[in-house]
């Protein structure tokens, strides 16, 4: 047994309870000495955080409302809007800028015209010429301006306009594959004779689209149904019938083919720019698709003969050719006749016209009045200028040159960019080269026996633009009369 000393007045409290017991008031008191000092660390600690806050705030290091900055200046008045006044003449030309021709170019134009009809052995005594201002189309010089005259292919200004003002620069022409029975099919020109003879190239106008791409797609649609046989036809209806009879020349010479709405590479037989040409371009391209699609496993029974598609026939493949933009690009910059009668003959058919070389040449020139110009004394045998007969004056050209290259005028930019660049492209390519005016004339061309022209644009020393026409149209020596106007260009652009 374990004893326990307890004092007298003691009671038990069991077990863990300390031997000697605490008087109550003792302990109550140094429980509240505790919570004292505890509330009082607790009230510093507030006083100090709230502070290092306060002071903080002060010195702008974190967001709140007090701050030791000073006070800021006074926000400046919203400005008074000024009243409206009467707007300046948008016509009137920018400060600085020269209102009209520099008196030296004109002097220069002027001597440059002179030595031009003096040389009489280069171009003869048939000489019509026209040179302003583009900006202010001041006439700076002029001989037989409105006499009509062969214009040869500065023509192909005249639809190049009237082309950009009447179609959809966006088009494209379809080349088609319909199926008018069981087992025949028809291939359907729709305009464009620049087809490549296999696969079309997206970079390149001709050759955008490829007949080759034309008969893999219908091959594929013919080996859903089983059908390995077929009898090709082909339809050229677009146009009329009359594809050659205004030009004296033949297909074999290279200077055009016969306009049809269907052909690969413009109908030529070769590579060559002036390449001879098929007499039946639509025909030739149907053998070539016929070929095609003999590649392709497709057996072309019979041979390929016209016929027209029914309205009714079944549609199976098609491939486009480049819009009609790069189409008239093309034309002016290689001086192609027979796509310029194709485009010619688009303008036709837009205006319900009939697709041949009279309606054509009706179209183009009511297109060209519709624009205003003065289509007084114009003749059109064709739209390209390859045949005999045409005449147009050099005033006239010189409105179309104006209109095509006026910066107001979107619409004909690419027209305008179509024509060739002094010694860089197209049919200007080899001309005007190391000179002073090299990449500096944009002009159209134009050549035929004993006549010379050329319609464009250069810039003067003084940095102002020149429209010019020149045509020649009795010469005996076409080369001559060709360095005379060359000679004639370079000094007016002094």
């Amino acid at each position: 047994m374990i004893l326990r000393r307890v004092s007298p007045g003691a009671r038990s409290r069991g077990p863990g309870y300390p031997l000697f017991d605490c008087p109550r008031k003792a302990v109550h008191k140094v429980m509240g000495v505790r919570r004292r000092r505890a509330v009082g660390v607790a009230v510093t600690l507030t006083l100090l955080a709230t502070g290092g806050y306060l002071w903080a705030d002060a010195t702008d290091m974190v967001g709140g409302y007090l701050t030791t900055s000073p006070m800021p200046s006074p926000a400046s008045p919203f400005p008074t809007a000024p009243g409206a006044v009467e707007p300046s003449d948008p016509a009137a030309a920018p400060q600085g800028a020269q209102a009209s021709a520099p008196q030296a170019s004109t002097a220069a134009v002027g001597k440059a015209l002179a030595a031009l009809l003096k040389d009489k052995d280069s171009v003869g005594d048939s000489v019509g010429v026209l040179v302003t201002d583009a900006v202010t189309s001041t006439v700076l010089a002029e001989h037989d301006a409105d006499r009509a005259m062969t214009p040869a292919s500065t023509q192909k200004l005249l639809t190049a306009l009237a082309a950009s003002a009447a179609l959809d620069l966006s088009a494209t022409l379809p080349t088609s594959v319909v199926q008018a029975s069981a087992g025949t099919i028809i291939l359907v020109g729709g305009g464009d004779m620049m087809l490549a003879p296999d696969r079309g190239d997206a970079a390149e106008i001709n050759g955008r689209a490829g007949l080759g791409d034309l008969a893999d797609t219908v091959a594929a649609k013919l080996a859903l149904t089983g059908d390995t046989e077929v009898t090709l036809r082909y339809d050229d209806t677009l146009f009329s019938s009359d594809t050659w009879s205004v030009w004296s020349s033949d297909p074999e010479t290279g200077y055009a083919a016969p306009v049809v709405p269907l052909a690969v590479d413009v109908g030529r037989r070769s590579s060559g720019e002036y390449a001879p040409r098929y007499s039946d371009p639509a025909k030739e391209a149907a053998r070539v698709f016929a070929a095609r699609l003999e590649d392709h496993g497709v057996t072309v029974t019979g041979s390929v003969a016209r016929a027209v598609a029914p309205a009714a026939a079944t549609a199976i493949a098609s491939v486009q050719s480049a819009p009609l933009r790069d189409v008239i690009d093309y034309f002016l910059t290689h001086s192609d006749n027979s796509i310029t009668e194709v485009v010619g003959r688009l303008v036709a058919v837009q205006q319900g016209l009939p697709a041949s070389f009279e309606g054509a040449t009706t179209a183009v020139l009511a297109e060209l009045k519709t624009l205003g110009i003065d289509t007084t004394g114009i003749t059109l045998v064709d739209c390209s200028g390859l045949a005999d007969g045409s005449r147009v004056s050099a005033r006239t050209l010189g409105q179309v040159v104006s209109l095509l290259t006026a910066p107001e005028n979107a619409q004909y930019r690419d027209a305008a960019m179509g024509l060739p660049v002094g010694g860089w492209s197209g049919t200007l390519a080899d001309r005007f080269e190391d000179s002073r005016v090299t990449g500096l004339v944009r002009a159209k061309t134009g050549s035929l026996v004993g006549v010379s022209a050329l319609a464009g644009t250069v810039m003067t020393t003084g940095e102002r633009q020149l429209i010019f026409v020149v045509l020649i149209d009795d010469t005996e020596s076409t080369w001559g009369a060709r360095k005379a106007i060359d000679a004639f260009v370079k000094a007016i652009a002094k």
